[in-house]
């Protein structure tokens, strides 16, 4: 059987992940694997025809694809997500079709499942038989358990392609807006009074509809809002993996991203991040943008901040894109709004856009974020435990911002529940107490409250 693995790590061999796929290689000999680095070498890949060629033609003679990636900000990293762009931009589409194809990733689980996601739904719009995913955890390699787990993954999925099972697509075709849209008389600004907008995009000639609503939000506001475009940026790469930013949060490129994080966005206090949808995510630039902000760690970076996320194309289709997004949001502290081209009538979406400004300051004013959904409030327990444990070497930065910020929140520094639960616990065990407490548990469990609510 001949295996194709496209690497996207962008440290190539060098990599936590493809330690997993050299496992399989010990284990399963027989195989012909074939792996190409198309991450680290993202850059000739772009410029040299020839060498994008190369790999589409073994893609073509293969019998498995194998889609192997280090997690990054809920996806793959962005080298990763430029080379999927190439493919479908010079319509190399039917090297996959028909193929059997599967995703190895490692991580430390935090969405995890949406980065599998969205290569699933990349594999169904490829036309391949995607025969399902496997997500390691960083050091699982270590434990025997997790090999033995690796290998029947392994097994059942070279069973699939040996008795050519069929396999049915799970992602429906996007159906992608097309209509023109026409912006009306510009609108009554909104007073920002001492309130600064950044309107972040990657807007070029690929969508005219983007550039249209950025275009009335930057009429919406009575201030100035300033206007970034990514493309024409001082952002010289993606993300390394390189973890050189974890001692203090020094990223190892010397240009102007980090200024643009803390200073521009840093100093804002609504950042409207506009965009178009590629494939199933938003562009590579864009992901590149979100993969460079790992410089800060899991710190968040702009806590505190209205975000409007301004996006033209299929956005109510793609709830794995919407998830990702409203994630990022929940867990830097921030509140999220949504504003898309899918209406298909100018004059609603002069109202949607210059609503969302309205609110965007509004929230802005009350200094009003969300409380935490399990998106933050999960992600905040995995990150927690990480940092202290063994990620902690590596990430000293993290740590010590966790730790000053009292983020190091285990229950068991939780003094007072720990001496409620050594007194009631042995009590609930005697059946009287115990029917007593539960008989009348309703009561018990807002009791507390009554003395906010008599006091407010």
């Amino acid at each position: 059987m001949k295996i194709i693995v496209l690497n996207g790590s962008p440290k190539g061999s060098v990599s936590v992940t493809m330690q997993y796929v050299a496992y399989m290689q010990k284990k399963f000999p027989a195989h012909e694997y074939r792996i190409f680095n198309v991450a680290l070498d993202i850059r000739k890949i772009e410029k040299d025809d020839a060498v994008f060629g190369g790999i589409i033609d073994a893609v073509r003679t293969a019998d498995l694809v194998l889609w192997a990636f280090p997690l990054y900000f809920m996806l793959v990293p962005s080298q990763y997500k430029r080379f999927i762009e190439l493919v479908f931009e010079r319509h190399a589409e039917e090297a996959f079709s028909g193929k059997y194809t599967a995703s190895l990733s490692t991580s430390i689980h935090f969405f995890d499942y949406t980065a599998h996601a969205y290569v699933h739904a990349i594999c169904d719009d490829l036309g391949m038989r995607y025969g399902g995913f496997y997500s390691a955890g960083m050091r699982d390699l270590l434990i025997a358990e997790e090999r033995s787990r690796l290998e029947k993954f392994a097994q059942v999925l070279f069973s699939i392609l040996s008795d050519k099972v069929p396999i049915q697509r799970e992602h429906a075709p996007l159906v992608w807006p097309s209509w023109p849209y026409v912006p009306g008389p510009a609108p009554e600004p909104v007073r920002t009074g001492r309130k600064k907008v950044v309107i972040l995009t990657d807007s070029d000639d690929s969508s005219a509809n983007c550039a249209k609503m950025t275009g009335r939000l930057m009429q919406a506001f009575s201030g100035t809002a300033e206007r970034v475009n990514l493309h024409d940026a001082d952002i010289r790469g993606g993300c390394l993996g390189c973890c050189q930013c974890g001692y203090d949060n020094t990223c190892v490129y010397a240009d102007g991203y980090r200024d643009l994080f803390t200073k521009t966005l840093g100093a804002a206090d609504i950042v409207i991040m506009a965009g178009t949808v590629h494939d199933r995510y938003l562009s590579s630039i864009w992901k590149q943008f979100f993969d460079r902000s790992f410089f800060k760690g899991h710190i968040p970076g702009l806590k505190g901040k209205q975000i409007g996320f301004v996006i033209a194309g299929p956005l109510q289709q793609l709830p794995n894109l919407k998830e990702v997004l409203s994630a990022w949001a929940d867990n830097g502290g921030c509140r999220a709004l949504f504003v898309t081209d899918e209406c298909g009538d100018s004059g609603k979406l002069d109202a949607l856009v210059d609503a969302t400004a309205t609110r965007l300051v509004t929230g802005a004013e009350f200094g009003y974020i969300p409380p935490h959904t399990f998106y933050a409030v999960g992600g905040h327990k995995v990150f927690r435990d990480s940092i202290y444990g063994d990620m902690r070497l590596a990430f000293q930065a993290d740590y010590h911002y966790y730790r000053e910020h009292g983020m190091f929140d285990f229950p068991r520094k939780d003094l007072r529940t720990r001496i409620f639960n050594a007194i009631f616990v042995p009590l609930i065990k005697i059946p009287g107490f115990r029917k007593k407490i539960f008989s009348d548990i309703k009561h018990h469990m807002i009791q507390p409250f009554e003395g906010v609510l008599r006091n407010t």
